[in-house]
């Protein structure tokens, strides 16, 4: 049974949980203005429902969620940002706003973030450039490995995901947020939740053969050993999606010092890493151009003859309609997720507001 949540009281539960962990006051609204981003966008992996994951890390010492984050390196084209071990939003926000400042005042800005964790849904931080009328591009690397390269047998990779943004004249900004897996780890739990049977060629095991049982692909995902998540891909082109996985490995981890996954020992505090760029273009085309040709772009392709009656849409179109259609119908919650929250509430001594 699935229950519909105003995003408000939503907003207000993550707010409470997260208080009750000691993050301060203006992170937390960083965070839940981040969190419930995703879940507003139908991104429904990434967002109130990592409550339990967070949790689960904080417990286990791997989390300090009154950290906060520290610029401990700058140049006026680029920083790195220590997350200090806190969650990713916070730090992630901050670092773009600081690339934001350097495009503003150089046309282009990079900052990386180590010592981080989960920071939702990658796209939301491309949206912060593009809602400053800059190009936003976003890699993270993850706290799992759960990805087989090409032609292996044992996960290697993270999901690794990669976000642009673009902004435009006329409406809402082109968002392009895909993990370089087939699926994010977090949609075999949403699938989990509901207990629907996964698609094939998602989860393979250590002979390559799919997986759609949702919980024995959650065990296949936790060992780190055998099968896992395919790349982007799949059986015919896996090799692109695993190329993509590693460049966005180099980015977010060797840039800034974040470990790779694989090499982390078990039980090990994790230390994510997160690459995040903002580009002027105004400073690319000083005639303005810039706009009229994304508009022309974005505009010819919805307008391609659809093959089956159903409009063509592009990157960010089905995140911008879900939000409209969310925030006025609130946020589907499947009855495992009010039971994980409720738990979550009462390990942490949080007052549950979802019932």
């Amino acid at each position: 049974m699935t229950r519909r949540i105003p995003v408000a009281r939503a907003e207000e539960q993550v707010r409470a949980v997260l208080t009750t962990w000691g993050m301060p006051d203006d992170a937390v609204e960083v965070t839940v203005t981040a969190m419930l981003y995703a879940d507003r966008s139908g991104i429904d992996s990434h967002g109130i429902g990592m409550l339990s994951t967070y949790l689960g890390h904080r417990e286990a010492g791997h989390l300090d969620a009154a950290a906060r984050p520290e610029v401990v390196r700058e140049t006026p084209a680029i920083a790195v940002v220590d997350a200090r071990n806190g969650l990713g939003h916070p730090a992630a926000v901050h670092a773009m706003r600081l690339a934001v400042d350097k495009a503003r005042t150089v046309g282009i800005g990079a900052a990386s973030v180590v010592n981080s964790r989960h920071f939702g849904a990658t796209g939301y931080y491309a949206r912060l450039a593009a809602s400053e009328g800059l190009v936003g591009l976003v890699t993270t690397s993850t706290f799992t490995t759960a990805v087989v390269p090409t032609g292996g047998a044992t996960s290697r990779l993270g999901t690794n995901p990669i976000a642009f943004a673009a902004p435009t004249p006329s409406g809402e900004p082109f968002v392009l947020d895909m993990s370089t897996s087939v699926t994010a780890a977090n949609k075999v739990r949403v699938y989990q939740r509901t207990g629907t049977p996964l698609p094939d060629g998602w989860v393979v095991d250590e002979a390559g053969r799919s997986i759609n049982d949702p919980d024995l692909a959650l065990h296949y995902l936790r060992k780190r050993d055998v099968g896992g998540l395919v790349p982007v891909g799949g059986d015919v082109g896996g090799h692109k999606g695993y190329g993509l996985a590693a460049m966005v490995q180099i980015l977010s981890a060797s840039l800034s010092g974040a470990d790779h996954g694989m090499t982390r020992p078990a039980g090990a505090r994790p230390n994510i890493g997160h690459f995040l760029l903002a580009m002027d273009p105004a400073v690319f085309r000083p005639d303005g151009g810039y706009g009229e040709s994304v508009d022309d772009l974005l505009g010819a392709l919805r307008a391609t003859p659809p093959a089956d009656g159903t409009p063509v849409r592009v990157a960010g179109d089905p995140e911008a309609a879900a939000r409209t259609e969310r925030d006025r119908d609130g946020i589907p919650f499947p009855a495992a997720l009010l039971d994980e929250i409720k738990d979550v509430c009462a390990r942490s001594g949080a007052p549950y507001l979802l019932g």
